[in-house]
């Protein structure tokens, strides 16, 4: 692979004329996506992830009427092959991740309201569950509140944590896994209905931050790696005040001199960029970016992050905008790659 050519993945959901994992590519050279191709056949891998060393990627995946997890060993030339899958009775699960050691992996299920962990083989293959932690309560919206919804899980920077997001029961639980089991070690309840979804880390210091899906809001939490609690320093909304029409939060990532953060919006078809303040890591908002389709699920940032590649689920598109590492600001190049129903995308 040329050094100019970044290689990456997408998940999506496997209707219309979507087939399962796709691959593409990015010139740096040029600043153009192309190569897209179907890379694994498998149903509604929507959440993919790669792990530390880029030799394997792990998928969500659904199998009739069970779900669960697939791992994947990545060719040199990005291909990828099968190495197994674990699967479950009922519906799959909507995230997953895997440690800097890659000798586990955990997932959040939205249906069931569980966090899974699952040990990994030295060759990448997933054991089955070792773990599985039900989550507990409700929430004030009645549509979407219902019953617990964790919809994030993921390692903090240290290693010693998972963080869960619960968009059910507006909860930040962490967990501590020793030897397979996940045993609670922190809660935190944020605002009542603002539904939190996403997590991401600041690179550098104890602070996270969570895109809410129902507030369509960004909330700063101090973390403490002593005990694995989060407490919250500030919210920003995540859309304009005058708009008034549906909207939901989606993903939300951060630049790796942790200087910018990123937020989505579906509905109002966004992305909202904001400034790390150097001294409090709280944010200050500088724009909106249209991601130039409908209904954003995701989105990433490219190995150089001198570009943004955005997910558009409803208009099957990718978006390709040139980031300013200065400004943060974002200008759009590219918004006719075709991709069916996508909804994850990572790079290798």
């Amino acid at each position: 692979m040329k050094d100019h050519i970044f290689s990456g993945f997408i998940g999506t959901y496997t209707k219309g004329d979507s087939k399962g994992i796709y691959s593409f590519e990015l010139n740096t050279e040029n600043g153009r996506l192309d190569n897209v191709k179907l890379a694994a056949e498998l149903e509604n891998p929507t959440y993919v992830t790669v792990s530390e060393d880029k030799t394997r990627l792990y998928s969500v995946v659904k199998e009739g009427a069970k779900g669960g997890a697939a791992a994947f060993s990545i060719s040199d030339d990005g291909g990828l092959t099968e190495l197994n899958r674990q699967l479950s009775d009922g519906a799959s699960p909507c995230h997953i991740s895997v440690n800097k050691d890659s000798d586990y992996a955990v997932t959040a299920n939205y249906h069931k309201g569980t966090i899974e962990a699952y040990g990994l083989t030295g060759e990448g293959s997933l054991l089955s569950a070792s773990s599985v932690a039900q989550h507990e309560g409700t929430g004030p919206n009645p549509d979407r509140q219902e019953k617990p919804h964790a919809h994030y899980a993921g390692f903090t920077p240290d290693g010693k944590f998972i963080a869960a997001v619960d968009l059910g029961t507006d909860e930040i639980i962490t967990y501590e896994l020793n030897d397979g089991v996940l045993k609670e070690a922190a809660t935190l309840d944020v605002k009542p209905g603002s539904g939190p979804r996403h997590l991401v880390f600041h690179p550098e210091r104890n602070i996270a931050y969570v895109m809410t899906e129902l507030s369509s809001e960004v909330i700063v939490l101090e973390y403490s790696p002593n005990d694995g609690s989060f407490k919250v320093m500030q919210t920003v909304p995540a859309i304009p005040q005058t708009f008034r029409e549906n909207n939901q939060g989606s993903a939300i990532h951060i630049s790796s001199d942790g200087r910018f953060v990123y937020a989505a919006n579906r509905g109002h078809d966004s992305i909202a960029v904001y400034s790390v303040n150097e001294e409090t890591g709280k944010l200050d908002f500088i724009e909106h970016t249209s991601t130039e389709g409908n209904w954003p699920r995701d989105f990433v940032l490219d190995p150089s992050e001198r570009y943004i590649v955005a997910s558009n689920q409803e208009t099957g598109n990718l978006t390709l905008f040139a980031r300013d590492a200065q400004s943060g600001r974002l200008s759009l190049l590219q918004k006719d790659v075709s991709v069916p129903y996508p909804v994850c995308v990572k790079f290798l």
